[in-house]
């Protein structure tokens, strides 16, 4: 075994300390849930026969109660690519639950929104609260008590951590995180993205722009960039909450389906009733949050889990914050370059060694917690080997010493960079995030007169008549959590990226999000307080002078102190109405800070 890290075990040891009063509570809360009968041969009668009532073809089995029932918790759509695969899962479950002597039902649905279809409109102000309503959805499934074990289906943006909030309130169960996996390769990232600016230019036709976009997004799958959702499946990875390598085998493909049942055979081993008992809320500990922000660090993810892996340490009584990120990533190596990081999608990434060969070199340089417990029998180590068919049966390797194309995956001995692109930035506006892995060393400090804007689309109207044609700093505010919901602010990424073209230096300055797919234009987000309720980044007029510096961790307006203290905020727009917003306002209203998960449904429980 090599010695941790001294500042990965100082950091850990940081967050033991600081969780420790509601860890002790939560792990008292379901050590108390698994006491309390909460299994089924204790439900009554009539309860039962509701539960089993609509499934004909397992209600002999059920009935015993003497075999461990699988609650299938799945986001199945047929509109959204990563979620389509899912469609013949559960039945495929249920024989496989067989197979290993248990029984699986669905136990409810929930629904995936997908920030590609909303981005830059006005259903996009409920993305983010749909991973509490995710969450909420995963609480009511398995409420009715009647499952030893959970199978997670889900794979983008907030469904992954949506479940994982949910699921961890029932911490005393044994549960597994399925994906379905990414779409093969389209056209190459860059030229979507090249395609993308030159319409933004008014140089592409939208015909030109629609077929660049369906031959980048084309089947059934995750999109293949390295985004939030692609990022996810990295951290459950980290965290062992799947079967060992299951994060990037292609949909419809042998290895995909027998992963899947390796699953739900695994998850049959480790009940309760049987000798190796590991429910996820004890697999979900300090250490495994630790090790799913250094997987993020070390792979350049996305930044949306700096919101999200907070919101899902709290569900399990762990406190996070960006402090911790910031300080892992100063010893954290960049071993991968994944788009927006790089040009290659994460089949590249996955033929060049993927996952398992990033978890591997984390382990034997001492960058990741190897002591730790996991779904698969043998921890962290299994995590670096490479599943694969051999002989018709699903076996894994060890990986490669070194990877097959070190343009995109590296040995932690010879990173792209010696950190792992994340950094805080604090001054008179606040405190921002900044993801800086995919953004050149000569504009991590940017010093420039702003522009301030209250909405994406005054933005794109300003840069088309030219009015954003020089150095400046972008401000976009009333972008927070409680103002609209926090949107992703994507449709700036194109003409930003035009004006660091043109050698304008550029950056942009919100507080809401930028996430998975944010790129070259450095961008602080998620800036806290937000401008709602009087963050400082409502005192910004036109014309005052910003500074972002990455590499002094600073982001100040060079206003004169005394001009600034009696400056009045901005007036905040009205609350937007329509495509269900209004519905979202009692979220908005009581949610809590983006470092803190900016969720008002972790807030009001006291989480």
């Amino acid at each position: 075994m090599t010695n941790l890290h001294p500042e990965i075990a100082a950091v850990t040891d940081r967050i033991i300390e600081r969780s420790r009063p509601k860890r002790a509570a939560y792990l008292d809360l379901i050590r108390r849930e698994r006491d309390s009968g909460a299994d089924r041969p204790k439900l009554g009668c009539a309860n039962l026969a509701h539960a089993y009532a609509g499934t004909d073809e397992q209600r002999d089995l059920l009935t015993p109660a003497n075999r461990m029932n699988i609650g299938i918790v799945t986001s199945y759509n047929d509109m959204l690519s990563a979620h389509a695969v899912y469609y013949r899962y559960p039945e495929q479950m249920k024989v496989w639950a067989i197979e290993a002597g248990a029984t699986a039902q669905v136990a409810g649905g929930v629904p995936a929104m997908c920030d590609g279809v909303t981005q830059g409109y006005s259903g996009m102000e409920l993305s983010l609260f749909s991973r509490d309503t995710i969450a909420l959805g995963t609480g009511i499934a398995l409420s009715h008590r009647t499952f030893e074990g959970a199978a997670l289906l889900g794979i983008c943006d907030k469904i992954v951590p949506g479940l994982l909030i949910g699921a961890l309130r029932f911490g005393h169960l044994p549960m597994v995180l399925i994906p379905g996996g990414p779409m093969r390769t389209g056209i190459p990232n860059k030229e979507k993205a090249a395609v993308r600016e030159a319409y933004a230019e008014g140089k592409a036709t939208r015909e030109e722009l629609l077929a660049s976009e369906i031959a980048a997004y084309h089947s059934k799958g995750t999109c293949t960039f390295y985004g939030t959702a692609n990022s996810n499946q990295m951290m459950m990875e980290a965290m062992g909450l799947h079967v060992p390598g299951a994060a990037f085998a292609n949909p419809g493909t042998r290895l995909r389906q027998e992963l899947t049942r390796a699953a739900v055979h695994r998850l049959a081993e480790i009940g309760w009733a049987g000798e190796d008992y590991r429910p996820i809320g004890h697999i979900v500990d300090e250490r495994a949050i630790v090790n799913a922000a250094i997987a993020l660090l070390a792979t350049g993810g996305s930044t949306n889990h700096l919101i999200h892996l907070p919101a899902i340490a709290r569900s399990a009584g762990i406190a996070i914050d960006w402090e911790d990120f910031d300080r892992l990533s100063r010893v954290i190596p960049l071993l991968t370059r994944v788009y927006p990081n790089g040009s290659a999608d994460v089949n590249a990434f996955e033929d060049a060694g993927g996952p398992p060969f990033v978890i591997r070199e984390l382990l034997k340089a001492g960058l990741m917690h190897d002591d730790v417990l996991t779904f698969a029998a043998d921890g962290m180590a299994a995590y670096g080997r490479k599943p694969r068919i051999e002989d018709d049966k699903l076996v894994w390797n060890d990986s490669p010493a070194i990877s097959s194309d070190d343009s995109i995956v590296r040995t932690a001995d010879a990173p792209f960079s010696p950190e792992g692109g994340f950094r805080i930035l604090t001054g008179n506006l606040g405190r921002a995030c900044i993801k800086v892995s995919a953004v050149e060393r000569d504009r991590w400090t940017i010093e420039a007169p702003c522009r301030v804007f209250s909405d994406q689309q005054s933005v794109q109207d300003a840069f088309k008549t030219g009015e954003l044609d020089r150095d400046v700093v972008v401000v976009v505010r009333f972008q927070g959590p409680r103002a609209n919901g926090m949107p992703e602010l994507h449709k700036l990424t194109p003409p930003l990226g035009v004006l660091q073209n043109r050698g304008f230096r550029v950056a942009l300055v919100t507080d809401g999000r930028m996430s998975g797919a944010s790129g070259k234009v450095p961008a602080a987000i998620h800036l806290s307080p937000e401008s709602l309720g009087g963050g400082p980044i409502g005192k910004l007029r036109d014309g005052d002078r910003v500074r972002l510096c990455a590499e002094e961790g600073v982001l100040q307006a060079l206003v004169d102190p005394a001009e600034w203290e009696k400056r009045e905020q901005s007036e905040a727009p009205p609350p937007a109405e329509g495509t269900g917003r209004e519905l979202f306002a009692m979220l908005r209203n009581h949610c809590d800070e983006a470092e803190l998960g900016a969720s008002a449904m972790l807030a009001q429980a006291g989480l």
